[in-house]
């Protein structure tokens, strides 16, 4: 098959079609990215001796230099809106405060920081007014943006947009008020649930109404995401969230499809099988992590049910496999997940999750090579 570019190779690829290879990610959404540590590693091994920056500040997760994305053979390139200038900062007591007035500390581990005082957890409805919220019509958001748009689309590449690092709904408001708090809000009071997820999604939009105005047209691929499951299954009963949740979810996504023909990528950690049905309902067009190793989550599984409807973007091990085995364990790994998963088009090759400080560079190397070398038979 002849040779095509990055951003062929994934939209033929969205759209279930044949590619010369499978498409690859790395780094073009805030879930598919690589810790600051591994990252200095890596870049170590390809010998660029160039500082780390840091992209995101909660995850500790690094900003991924055009070199180091040519070497890894990456086919999507990210295109974030800009923070609020002065919102998010490090505070004198080294504290990270963000723009939604939450205050992390940084972990015992070092690598990423912690929320363990959720500023919301003892309100009630009448304390929403005059919560701080963040100003989503903040220009410096924006600044620059179209321009940098415009650059990318004329690259390559296949451009991955988002106005902000998350997106989120459902864990923007667990975030503001403790997880376990707002899973009893869910069921004891729903009115609160709701109130507060009515704000944010508000928010949200907002944010995505200027970010699509100047980067809309040229735009691939969009991320917005909610972690709704753990390892062994949804976070809370599928009606629950098909009552109280989705609708918030619908409603995002509707206004998002509005003003783009992007692909919304949507990504939700965990045991989600029972709710693929509704993301597809709802105009999810692709699915993130696809996080093998939970229930219920075998490629195999997936691709059967799912495989025709939807996209499948990362699947390789970030749990066991990329820390802890092979540089061949790495690349076995990855021509399974090729073969079941790539099939027929409709997926994008890279980790579950964001590549974690423990995993050694070369199965990071490993991992992208046998995905570039690698051809169905």
């Amino acid at each position: 098959m002849k040779a095509m570019t990055s951003r062929e190779r994934v939209l033929r690829g969205l759209d279930h079609q044949e590619t010369d290879r499978i498409p690859i990610d790395f780094g073009g959404t805030i879930s598919s990215s690589i810790s600051m540590t591994a990252y200095t590693n890596l870049k170590k091994t390809l010998k660029i001796h160039t500082p780390t920056r840091v992209l995101e500040t909660t995850f500790q997760l690094a900003e991924i230099e055009e070199e180091v994305f040519l070497a890894i053979g990456a086919d999507t390139r990210p295109l974030y809106g800009n923070p609020p200038e002065g919102k998010n900062r490090i505070t004198e007591k080294g504290t990270y405060l963000d723009e939604w007035n939450i205050e992390h500390v940084m972990s015992s581990s070092g690598l990423y920081y912690e929320n363990t005082a959720p500023p919301l957890r003892n309100a009630v409805i009448g304390d929403l007014d005059a919560y701080p919220w963040p100003d989503p019509s903040d220009p410096s958001r924006c600044r620059g943006l179209k321009e940098r748009a415009i650059a990318l689309r004329e690259s390559p590449y296949a451009v991955c947009g988002a106005p902000n690092h998350f997106g989120r709904i459902f864990e923007q408001a667990w975030q503001l008020r403790g997880l376990e708090q707002f899973l009893v809000d869910l069921y004891e009071a729903p009115e609160f649930a709701t109130a507060l997820m009515s704000r944010i999604l508000e928010i949200q939009k907002v944010r995505w109404d200027d970010y699509l105005r100047e980067a809309g047209g040229y735009v691939d691929v969009v991320r917005i995401g909610d972690d709704m499951a753990t390892q062994s299954g949804p976070i809370m009963a599928p009606d629950m969230y098909r009552r109280l949740v989705k609708p918030f979810h619908g409603e995002y996504i509707k206004f998002i499809k509005e003003r783009t023909d992007a692909k919304v990528f949507f990504h939700c950690c965990g045991a989600v099988t029972d709710l693929v049905d509704d993301f597809l309902e709802i105009g999810v067009d692709i699915l993130n992590p696809v996080q093998v190793t939970a229930a219920g989550m075998e490629p195999e599984i997936l691709k059967e049910r799912f495989g025709s409807r939807i996209t499948f973007w990362g699947g390789v091990d970030s749990q066991n496999t990329l820390p802890r085995g092979t540089p061949e364990r790495v690349r076995r790994e990855v021509r399974d997940r090729i073969e079941v998963l790539g099939r027929n088009g409709g997926y994008v090759m890279c980790p579950v999750h964001n590549i974690q400080a423990d995993v050694p560079a070369d199965n990071i190397i490993a991992l992208y090579d046998e995905a570039r070398r690698y051809r169905f038979t």
